[in-house]
């Protein structure tokens, strides 16, 4: 596949070192010289130093044998611009932009990005993105991550095999015979820095991350079971008033009616204008770092304090500060990968990399085959894959026992005529049905070829 990357900074980099891993042919445009050198330098791909919506530019990044233009500048106007070029001048097939300001995707101006305006095929939103994954794991406080799949039916969640784990060193398959009715799958171990597929001989060990899919409504009891069943926050303070936790703010009012919610926003202007906005939420105007207007949002009482401020130092030291004043469990927002390796030593439960869920959600539409679904686990070591069954899969029409499946791919659970199936060895995949796989890196081409249509069936 040739794919154009417009923007080299993290979320850009990200994408271009994961297609260019899997021997795509990409192309990177940024205006910043160092960055272009910076990816060049690490990555075999092919930079361009220019603005990624100048006809020249595109041209000369070879946007007329283009596959794909995915525009990620930090400017929503160039990133759109690009895409309209792209269409108009190169006829590129698919076009996926990063549009930060919610003005652009109101529900009565819809009909801007359609073909016969601005055509671009995926709008990404990192706030709306990230501000989801927050919301999940505030709804499912025992999980370290959770992702829906197959129309929010199925959830993959991430859990911390710690002292709290009473199934830790018990074999999987021991586990099947004491819950036989949970519809629940173990598909990957992240393990001593290293993620691999357990077979049933396997067993959970002490400090441990259990990818674990299951049916979503069998989720809190998965949690139950691994030693995580916690009440849902009822007191959260969110350090950062930005677009993020505006957007928090917003869902928190209006799908968590007894939740109380704290504010702290360092700029007075956005302070106010959220406590205009919102109806339900105090909001503190001041420093996430103030320990007394720590106190004065009520860390010391809350259930969950998230971080999610511009700034990663403040996100780290705030949450610091709050676990010595008493506060129960914190989320940070993190962009620097060099923070997350000791995140867990200064007391911080857990932490989100933005990067990651954007550069998942792009990969949904590069990923070649009927692919629904796409989240990456551990900076890439692995992925959860939901794809659509076609009549030519060879995964179609046998039961999975004899499928001989490679190590590295586990399936996780069978979306079949609006059931979920756990599967079985009996277990017999159907065309159209919706299949939700773990994946080692280096197996996901095979996972694409599995659901790509045959050249034969035509």
């Amino acid at each position: 596949m040739r794919v154009v990357i417009c923007g080299a900074g993290q979320v850009g980099y990200g994408i271009a070192e994961r297609l260019a891993a899997e021997n795509n042919d990409v192309a990177v445009i940024d205006s910043s010289a160092e960055l272009i050198q910076n990816i060049q330098d690490k990555l075999d791909v092919r930079g361009h130093v220019g603005h990624g919506s100048h006809p020249d530019v595109l041209a000369r990044a070879g946007a007329e044998q283009a596959d794909m233009i995915i525009a990620v500048t930090l400017y929503d106007e160039v990133n759109m611009v690009a895409c309209q070029v792209a269409h108009s001048l190169f006829n590129v097939p698919t076009k996926i932009a990063r549009v930060r300001a919610q003005s652009y995707r109101q529900p009565h101006w819809q009909n801007l990005f359609s073909r016969d305006h601005m055509p671009i095929d995926v709008i990404i939103s990192p706030e709306v993105e990230v501000g989801d994954v927050i919301l999940r794991r505030i709804a499912l406080p025992g999980a370290r991550d959770v992702v829906l799949f197959a129309g929010d039916r199925i959830a993959m969640v991430a859990i911390d095999c710690d002292e709290e784990c009473p199934v830790v060193d018990t074999p999987l398959a021991q586990l099947s015979e004491l819950f036989p009715d949970l519809h629940a799958t173990v598909v990957g171990i992240w393990r001593n820095g290293a993620m691999f597929a357990p077979r049933s001989r396997d067993q959970v060990e002490l400090g441990d991350v259990a990818y674990v899919i299951a049916e979503r409504s069998q989720v809190r009891r998965t949690l139950s079971i691994f030693g995580k069943d916690r009440p849902e926050a009822a007191r959260i303070v969110i350090a950062g008033g930005g677009n993020i936790g505006m957007y928090l703010a917003r869902q928190i009012e209006e799908h968590m009616q007894g939740a109380r919610l704290k504010v702290i926003e360092a700029s007075r202007d956005r302070a106010v204008r959220m406590a205009d906005e919102l109806s339900r939420t105090v909001v503190l105007h001041g420093s996430a770092l103030d320990e007394q207007l720590l106190v004065e949002a009520g860390a010391a009482n809350a259930d969950l304090m998230v971080a999610i401020t511009n700034d990663d130092q403040v996100n780290i030291l705030s949450l610091v500060l709050a676990k010595k004043l008493g506060l129960k469990s914190s989320l940070a927002l993190l962009n620097n990968v060099g923070y997350h390796g000791f995140t867990r030593s200064l007391g911080i439960d857990d932490y989100i990399n933005p990067r990651v869920v954007t550069t998942s959600r792009i990969l949904q539409h590069v990923r070649r085959g009927r692919i629904r679904g796409v989240y990456s686990l551990q900076d890439g070591a692995a992925e959860i894959i939901e794809a659509e069954a076609l009549d030519t899969s060879p995964l179609v029409g046998r039961p999975l026992r004899e499928l001989d499946l490679p190590d590295g791919l586990r399936i996780g659970a069978i979306y079949q005529g609006g059931k979920v199936i756990q599967p079985t060895g009996s277990c017999v995949i159907k065309p159209r049905d919706r299949v939700v796989i773990f994946a080692l890196n280096e197996r996901v081409r095979q996972v694409e070829q599995m659901f790509r249509v045959s050249l034969e069936f035509f």
